[in-house]
């Protein structure tokens, strides 16, 4: 690329929990959302426990970046429920890795020294 820019994986965040697990944030296995750059993607008629994005959203913009392979953000794939009482995980997947040209992200000018 010759075009100053950075790239970003996209991301698919599914519900994962044990066979006959009780969920308390009203999700069931499968459900998933996308993320697509800054855009979050939900399917159809699915939601997403509010309590549960909050604690995904910090770590999202680290898993799109990468990373050094010794990093734990390169292996570690799935995060755990905020309820303590709810045996469900979150699985981080990357998907496609994306380019983003820095002209259309942001209007701050790059100084260069």
């Amino acid at each position: 690329m010759t075009e100053a820019g950075f790239w970003l994986w996209d991301l698919k965040v599914e519900v994962v929990a044990p066979e006959g697990a009780v969920i308390w944030c009203n999700a069931k296995p499968g459900d998933h959302f996308l993320v697509e750059g800054e855009m979050l993607r939900f399917p159809d008629g699915q939601g997403f426990s509010l309590y549960s994005l909050a604690a995904l959203l910090p770590l999202l913009a680290a898993k799109q970046r990468d990373c050094d392979p010794m990093d734990w953000m390169a292996t570690d794939a799935e995060v755990a429920c905020p309820d303590p009482n709810c045996p469900t995980r979150f699985r981080i997947t990357r998907t496609r890795r994306r380019f983003f040209a820095r002209a259309a992200a942001t209007a701050v000018p790059l100084e260069t020294p």
